[in-house]
C-alpha cells in the first residue's frame, strides 16, 4: 500500500472572487458612408496567449468566404495605455500576448458592403450582419455565455433593431444588450438595423415577427403575415402533430428578416430566425387580386427556410455536430437536408391551400426539367454533389451543368420518388419517416443523423430494405423512375418539343445580342465548336433556303435573339453560324437538331393526387423507432 502523505502546512483561505464576465462585443456604426462597423471585444479573463479567430464560412452556405478579408485595424490593450502584442497565426487567427488577471480589450473595424444574407452590410439606410462576419471567436471560451451590445445609432433617424438573440437590457427600438448561450448561438442570430416594416403573428402559440426592409408603399403586409402564419402552422404540425403546443416546439420565438431589393433572391436559415432577400416586385401588393409567380416563389422560400429550423439546424448530419469554423465541413447528406427541404417547401404550400394541384404540378414540372436537362446528372451522383458543394455548387462556372447536379433539385426528386414509392406500397409515408428521424436523432437525444439512420427507419416503417433505391437514386447516376411513379399517383407525363436553347445545347444571355454562357455536353452546339463566351452575331443560311431567295442573294443575317435562328434558317438542315471570339470572327458549321422533347405534367386522376398532396386530417406525433 502507498505510504501516508506527509502533513501539509496550513494555507490561509483565499477571499472569494467573482466569476469571470462573459465575452462582450460592442458593435457600433463607425462610418456608414465608408461602410464600417467598429467592434470592441472585451475578454474579462484572457489566457496568457489568447487566440481569437474569425470564421471562414457561415453554416448553411457551403463555401469558404474568407470573412477576415474585411477585418482591419486590429488592436489590443490591457489597461488604458498598455498595448498588447498581436501576432497573426494564419489567415483568420491572431494570438495576443496577455498579462494574467487583466481584462483584454480588442478593437477592430469590419468593412460591410455585401448586400446578401451571408455576410454584412452597412450604409446610411440600413445595417445588417451575421456574427460569423463580425465577431471574433475567443478560443477556450466558445461555450461560455456571450453578450452583444448594440449602441443606439444617433445619426440615423428612426432606426430599430431586430434579432433572434435574447434581449438582456434594450430600449423600445431594440438597441442595447443581448445574450447568447455560447458562440454558436451568437453567430447563428443575425442582426437587422434600420427603418423597416414590422408585423407580428402567433403560430401554434409561438410568437413570430416579420420585418421587411426596402418595401414599396404598395406592399401588402397583412397578406404576407397571413400567408406566413399558414406556412408556419403547417410546418409546426408536420413535425409535432395536429395538436402541437409551444412546449413541443424547439424554439420560443421566431424572426423573419426580409430585404427587398431591385434584383436578388435567396435565404439563409438560423436556429430561430432566417435572413431572406427578394426583388421588391415579388412582394404582395394591396391592389393585386391574383398571386404573382414572384410572390409564389417568395412563399416557397419562406417555407424552405422555416422547414430548415428542424431539418439541418437541429436534425443535422454527424459532420455538423460541432462546427469547425476555420475549414470546410464535408458531408454527403446535403441531398437530404437541402433536397428533402426543397421537396417539402412547395408541398407544404399545397397543403396550406396557398397552391392548388395545378400550381404544384407546374412547379414540380419545372424542377424535373431542370434536372433532366442537366448533363451533369449523368456524371456525378447527388451524394458526390453534396460532398463537392464547397468547390462546385458554390463556385459555378460555364461548365457546372456538365460536371455536377444540384443536390437541391435532384435531392427533392429523390424525396419525391421515396414518398411515392412508400405510398404505393401502403405501409408508411415519407412524412412519417421524417418525424421518426426527428424523434430518433434529435428530440430523444439520439445524436446527429447518419444515412444509416434513414436506411434503418425506411426498412422498419416501409417493411422492407430500401438499400437498392438509395444506392441507385443517391449514390449512382442512374435515372430516377419518375414517369412510372407519377403515373401511379394521378399525374400523366406528356412529351412536347423543348425550347430552342435546349435543342441546341446552349444557355445564352440576350440582354445585348446573343452571348453564349454555357455549352451543354453532347449537344449540337458543342459538336459545331461553340464555346462559352462566344458572341453569336448571325448566320449564313443553308443552300436550300438560298435557292428560294430572289436576287440579290442574301449572304447572311444579323441575330439579336436566339429565336432569330429559326426565322432566318427556314427549313434548312444546316447553317453557318457567325461568331465573335476574342475579337476574331469565326464561321461554325451548325447542324440544326431534331425536335428534342421535354416533359409536361398533367393531372389525370384527381382522387389519387389528392391522396398524395393533401395531408391527413389528424396527424399525431410519431412514436420513437429504435
Amino acid at each position: 500500500m502507498s505510504p501516508a502523505p506527509a502533513a501539509m502546512p496550513a494555507i490561509a483561505p483565499e477571499s472569494p472572487s467573482s466569476p469571470p464576465l462573459p465575452p462582450h462585443y460592442r458593435v457600433e456604426v463607425l462610418d456608414a458612408h465608408a461602410h464600417l462597423f467598429k467592434v470592441t471585444l472585451t475578454i474579462d479573463q484572457p489566457a496568457a496567449l489568447q487566440r481569437v479567430a474569425l470564421p471562414v464560412w457561415i453554416p448553411g452556405s457551403y463555401l469558404v468566404r474568407e470573412f477576415s478579408k474585411n477585418l482591419q485595424g486590429l488592436e489590443a490593450r490591457q489597461g488604458a495605455r498598455s498595448a498588447a502584442r498581436i501576432e497573426q497565426i494564419d489567415k483568420c487567427t491572431w494570438q495576443i500576448y496577455c498579462k494574467h488577471g487583466k481584462a483584454l480589450v480588442i478593437t477592430y473595424q469590419i468593412y460591410a458592403h455585401d448586400n446578401a444574407v451571408r455576410t454584412a452590410w452597412l450604409d446610411t439606410e440600413r445595417g445588417f450582419f451575421n456574427g460569423s462576419s463580425v465577431c471574433l471567436k475567443v478560443e477556450g471560451q466558445e461555450h461560455a455565455e456571450h453578450l452583444l451590445e448594440l449602441p443606439a445609432v444617433t445619426a440615423a433617424s428612426g432606426w430599430s433593431v431586430a434579432t433572434g438573440l435574447t434581449p438582456r437590457e434594450t430600449d423600445k427600438q431594440g438597441f442595447g444588450t443581448y445574450a447568447a448561450a455560447n458562440y454558436d448561438e451568437l453567430v447563428d442570430c443575425p442582426v437587422e438595423m434600420g427603418v423597416f416594416w414590422s408585423g407580428n403573428f402567433t403560430a401554434c402559440g409561438i410568437p413570430h415577427r416579420f420585418v421587411v426592409a426596402g418595401a414599396l408603399p404598395t406592399f401588402d403586409g397583412a397578406r404576407l403575415l397571413a400567408d406566413t402564419k399558414k406556412i408556419c402552422e403547417a410546418e409546426i404540425r408536420f413535425w409535432h402533430g395536429s395538436n402541437a403546443v409551444p412546449k413541443d416546439v424547439p424554439f420560443k420565438n421566431y424572426l423573419f428578416m426580409l430585404n427587398a431589393v431591385d434584383e436578388g433572391y435567396g435565404g439563409l436559415e438560423h436556429r430561430n430566425s432566417t435572413a431572406l432577400i427578394c426583388t421588391r416586385k415579388d412582394l404582395p401588393r394591396v391592389s393585386d387580386a391574383k398571386v404573382s409567380e414572384g410572390y409564389t416563389t417568395l412563399r416557397g422560400l419562406i417555407s424552405h427556410e422555416y422547414f430548415h429550423t428542424w431539418n439541418v439546424k437541429r436534425l443535422r448530419p454527424a459532420e455538423f455536430e460541432v462546427y469547425q469554423y476555420d475549414r470546410e465541413n464535408y458531408t454527403e447528406l446535403l441531398w437530404f437536408f437541402e433536397g428533402f427541404t426543397s421537396y417539402y417547401d412547395d408541398l407544404l404550400l399545397r397543403r396550406t391551400g396557398l397552391l392548388d394541384n395545378a400550381g404544384y404540378v407546374k412547379l414540380l414540372n419545372k424542377t424535373i426539367n431542370q434536372v433532366t436537362q442537366t448533363p451533369g446528372r449523368l456524371v456525378q451522383s447527388v451524394a458526390q454533389a453534396s460532398f463537392d458543394a464547397w468547390v462546385k455548387y458554390y463556385r459555378q462556372d460555364e461548365n457546372t451543368p456538365n460536371a455536377t447536379v444540384s443536390y437541391y433539385t435532384k435531392g427533392s426528386l429523390v424525396a419525391l420518388c421515396l414518398d411515392l414509392t412508400l405510398r404505393a406500397e401502403g405501409h408508411t409515408t415519407l412524412d412519417e419517416v421524417m418525424r421518426a428521424l426527428w424523434l430518433r436523432c434529435f428530440d430523444h437525444g439520439g445524436g446527429p443523423m447518419l444515412e444509416a439512420d434513414m436506411a434503418e427507419l425506411l426498412q422498419t416503417l416501409g417493411k422492407r430494405s430500401f438499400a437498392p433505391e438509395l444506392a441507385s437514386w443517391v449514390h449512382s447516376t442512374n435515372e430516377l423512375p419518375l414517369h412510372a411513379l407519377l403515373q401511379k399517383h394521378g399525374v400523366t407525363v406528356h412529351e412536347e418539343p423543348a425550347q430552342l436553347a435546349h435543342r441546341l445545347g446552349v444557355r445564352v444571355s440576350e440582354a445585348q445580342g446573343v452571348l453564349v454562357k454555357t455549352v451543354l455536353r453532347g449537344g449540337v452546339a458543342e459538336r459545331a465548336g461553340f464555346a462559352p463566351g462566344d458572341e453569336w452575331l448571325g448566320l449564313e443560311p443553308g443552300e436550300k433556303l438560298k435557292n428560294k431567295v430572289p436576287a440579290p442573294v442574301v449572304s447572311g443575317w444579323r441575330m439579336s435573339r436566339l429565336d432569330d435562328l429559326l426565322l432566318y434558317a427556314g427549313d434548312a438542315k444546316k447553317v453557318t453560324a457567325l461568331v465573335s471570339r476574342d475579337k476574331r470572327l469565326l464561321r461554325l458549321e451548325l447542324k440544326l437538331p431534331p425536335a428534342l422533347m421535354t416533359w409536361r405534367l398533367a393531372v389525370h386522376d384527381a382522387v389519387k393526387i389528392e391522396q398524395w398532396l393533401t395531408p391527413a386530417k389528424s396527424v399525431t406525433p410519431a412514436t420513437p423507432v429504435q
